[in-house]
C-alpha cells in the first residue's frame, strides 16, 4: 500500500500562486507514475498533471503553461506549482500514485478568489 500527503492548498486570488506537496509512504523512485488531479463538488474527477519516475511531465490542456509538476527525490516529494491562477482552478487537489493498484491522497482545497 501507498499513503499520500498533500499540503499546500489555500487561498490565492487570481493570477496568484501556490505550491502543493505530495509525499508518499514509498520512494518515489518505485512509484512509476504520480499525478494530481482535481474535483468540484456535482462534477468529475479531472486530471490535471502527471510525471514518472524517469522525470517525464504531461499536462492538461486546461493548466499547460501555467501549472508545473515536478519532483525532488531527496525530499521525496512530488510538487504542483500553480501560477497564474483562475477562478475555475478552484477545487479539491489530490494527488495519485500507482504501484500494483491505484492510491489516492485525501486532497487539499485549493480556493481562488478575489
Amino acid at each position: 500500500q501507498v499513503q499520500l500527503v498533500e499540503s499546500g492548498g489555500g487561498l490565492a486570488q487570481p493570477g496568484g500562486s501556490l505550491r502543493l506537496s505530495c509525499v508518499p509512504s514509498r520512494t518515489i523512485f518505485s512509484l512509476p507514475v504520480m499525478n494530481w488531479y482535481r474535483q468540484v463538488p456535482g462534477k468529475e474527477r479531472e486530471w490535471v498533471a502527471g510525471i514518472t519516475s524517469g522525470g517525464t511531465t504531461t499536462y492538461a490542456d486546461s493548466v499547460k503553461g501555467r501549472f508545473t509538476i515536478s519532483r525532488d527525490n531527496a525530499k521525496n516529494t512530488v510538487f504542483l506549482q500553480m501560477n497564474n491562477l483562475k477562478f475555475e482552478d478552484t477545487a479539491v487537489y489530490s494527488c495519485n500514485a500507482f504501484y500494483y493498484g491505484s492510491y489516492w491522497g485525501r486532497g487539499t482545497q485549493v480556493t481562488v478568489s478575489s
